[in-house]
C-alpha cells in the first residue's frame, strides 16, 4: 500500500514551510502537495530555538514561531495544513529515496510516490564522535539543531542554575547559546580551535570587539585548543572538560556547536553533488529534472559571484525554498536565482548583516568603541562584501544596494575615511550594470543581459535588509 502526491516535500524544516505558503500562492490544489518530516511538528524558524527559545522569562514556544512569521508572512498552523490540502507526515524517516522511479520509503515500509520531489533535508549537527571523542550521550551534553534539542538544553539547563556551561565551537550557535546561558546567570567558558570567534566571516577586529563584550558579560574564552575527553560521573553526568592544551575545565553542563554536514545520503549515486550539498541550477533543478533541492542542503550558482556555493542561513533557506516552487509552478514566468549573500546574527544587544563575500582586503570603518561598526571587503578593486553591526533601516538597505552594484574603489583611504557614508551615497546614484570581471578565476562576476536585471537584484537586495533590520527590532526573541 501507498500513497501518491503531486508534488512531495522531503524535510520540515524552515526551507518546507516557505515552500508550502509559495505552493498555496501559485494556486497548488488540495491533496496534491505533502511534507514528509521527522519531526513531530509542522515546520517552524529554528533561529528561536538558540534566541527566544532559550530565555528565562516569557520564553518562545510554538504555534508562536511556526514559519513563515520570520518573514512578516502568514504562520502556518497544523490547521493552515489541513485547511489549505496540504498532507503532513510528521514523525517519518524515508529510509530510501528512488529518484528514477519517483518514490520513497519510509522506515515502517510506505512507499510514497511523487511526480515532483523538492529535497529540504537540511544538515545535521556534527558529533563529537566524528572527532574521535565520545560522550555524545552524556545526560548534560547539548546539541541544537531541532526542537527536541533545544527542550534539552532547556532541561539541563534549568537543571544548574549557577553552574559552569562550556560551550564547545565559536560560531553562530556558540555565540547565540553562549548568550543565552549568560542571561540565565549560568559561568561560561567557550572552547574553540580559532584564533578568534565566527573565524569563517569575522576578522580579528570585528571579533575582538564582540568578544570584549562578552568578557565584560563574563564569558571566558579558551582559544587555539580543542576538547580531548570528558570526566563523566558514575551516573552519567559530564563533570569536567578535558582539552589537548593539558588544562580541565569545570563543567555542569556542555553545549557543543562544531558545524553541520548536509543530508545528502539518500541521493548519493542518484544525483550530482558538489561543495558536500546536491547541485542545483539557477531554478533550483538537481540533475534529475524532477527533483529539485533548496536551504542548507542545495549547491547554487550565485551568479553575482560565478560560482556555486552552498550557504548555510536561513535566509538562503528561505529565498530558494521560494523559487524553486516558482520555477516550479511557473516556470516561464521564472528567471534564474539571483542572490546577494546574506548572513545575520543577534546576541545580547546586538544586530549585525553582513552582504556579498568576505574576501580582498578589509576596510574596517565606524567607532570600535561604541556602537556603530563596519567593514568593507575589496577584492580586485571592487567592493564585493560589506558588514554593519548597529546601522538603521535606510544604512543597511545603502549597504545591500551597495555591495550588489559592486562599485570601482580607487583610493582605500578615502573609503575608510567616508566609511558608511560611503555606501549611503553610492545607492542615490543611478543605476549602472556592475563590471564583468572583478576578482581573480574563482570570483567572476556575470554581466546582466538588460538593465533591469541589475534593477530587481538591488531592489531584491533592499527588501532583505529592510526585513532583517525589522526582523532584529521587532522579533528579538526569534
Amino acid at each position: 500500500m501507498g500513497r501518491a502526491f503531486v508534488y512531495v516535500i522531503l524535510g520540515g524544516g524552515v526551507a518546507a514551510g516557505y515552500a508550502a505558503l509559495e505552493f498555496t500562492k501559485k494556486g497548488v490544489s488540495p491533496g496534491e502537495l505533502c511534507i514528509i518530516s521527522e519531526e513531530t511538528v509542522p515546520p517552524y524558524e529554528r533561529p528561536a530555538l538558540s534566541k527566544g527559545y532559550l530565555l528565562p522569562e516569557a520564553p518562545a514556544r510554538l504555534p508562536s514561531f511556526h514559519t513563515c512569521v520570520g518573514a512578516n508572512e502568514e504562520r502556518l498552523t497544523p490547521k493552515w495544513y489541513k485547511e489549505h490540502g496540504i498532507e503532513l507526515i510528521l514523525g517519518t524517516r524515508v529510509k530510501s529515496v528512488d529518484v528514477r522511479r519517483k518514490t520513497l520509503l519510509t522506515a515502517v515500509g510506505e512507499t510514497i510516490s511523487y511526480k515532483i520531489l523538492i529535497i529540504a533535508t537540511g544538515a545535521r549537527a556534527l558529533k563529537l564522535e566524528e572527532f574521535g571523542v565520545s560522550g555524545s550521550d552524556a545526560e548534560n551534553v547539548c546539541y541544537l539543531r531541532d526542537l527536541a534539542d533545544a527542550n534539552r538544553v532547556v532541561d539541563v539547563m534549568q537543571s544548574c542554575a549557577s553552574g559552569n556551561a562550556v560551550v564547545i565551537g565559536g560560531g553562530y550557535i556558540g555565540m547565540e547559546c553562549a548568550a543565552s546561558l549568560v542571561t540565565n546567570r549560568i559561568n561560561v567558558t567557550m572552547v574553540f580551535p580559532e584564533v578568534h570567534c565566527m573565524a569563517r566571516l569575522f576578522t580579528p577586529k570585528i571579533a575582538s570587539y564582540y568578544e570584549g563584550y562578552y568578557n565584560s558579560k563574563g564569558v571566558r574564552f579558551v582559544k587555539g585548543t580543542v576538547l580531548s575527553s570528558f570526566e563523566i560521573d558514575p551516573i552519567g553526568k559530564v563533570t569536567a572538560v578535558n582539552l589537548r592544551d593539558g588544562s580541565q575545565l569545570p563543567a555542569d553542563m556542555v553545549v557543543v556547536g562544531i558545524g553541520i554536514r548536509p543530508n545528502t545520503s539518500l541521493f548519493e549515486g542518484q544525483l550530482t553533488l558538489e561543495k558536500g550539498g546536491i547541485k542545483v541550477n539557477g531554478r533550483m533543478q538537481t540533475s534529475n529534472t524532477s527533483v529539485y533541492a533548496v536551504g542548507d542542503v542545495a549547491a547554487f550558482p550565485v551568479k553575482l559571484f560565478g560560482e556555486t556555493r552552498r550557504l548555510e542561513h536561513v535566509d538562503s533557506a528561505r529565498k530558494t525554498a521560494k523559487h524553486a516552487v516558482a520555477a516550479i509552478m511557473e516556470p516561464e514566468k521564472t528567471d534564474e536565482f539571483d542572490y546577494l549573500p546574506f548572513f545575520y546574527s543577534r546576541f545580547f544587544t546586538f544586530s549585525w548583516q553582513f552582504y556579498g563575500d568576505n574576501a580582498g582586503e578589509v576596510v574596517h570603518f565606524g567607532d570600535y568603541s561604541g556602537n556603530t561598526i563596519g567593514a568593507y571587503w575589496i577584492s580586485k578593486g571592487h567592493l564585493v562584501g560589506s558588514f554593519l553591526e548597529g546601522g538603521t533601516k535606510e544604512e543597511y538597505e545603502a549597504l545591500a544596494k551597495t555591495t550588489r552594484l559592486k562599485p570601482a574603489i580607487d583610493d582605500i583611504t578615502e573609503l575608510e575615511r567616508q566609511g558608511l557614508g560611503f555606501a549611503v551615497t553610492v545607492s542615490k546614484k543611478p543605476l549602472t550594470s556592475p563590471p564583468a570581471d572583478v576578482s581573480d578565476s574563482t570570483l567572476v562576476l556575470e554581466r546582466p543581459l538588460f538593465a533591469w536585471h541589475a534593477t530587481a537584484g538591488v531592489i531584491t537586495a533592499a527588501s532583505i535588509a529592510a526585513f532583517a533590520y525589522w526582523y532584529g527590532k521587532r522579533r528579538r526573541r526569534w
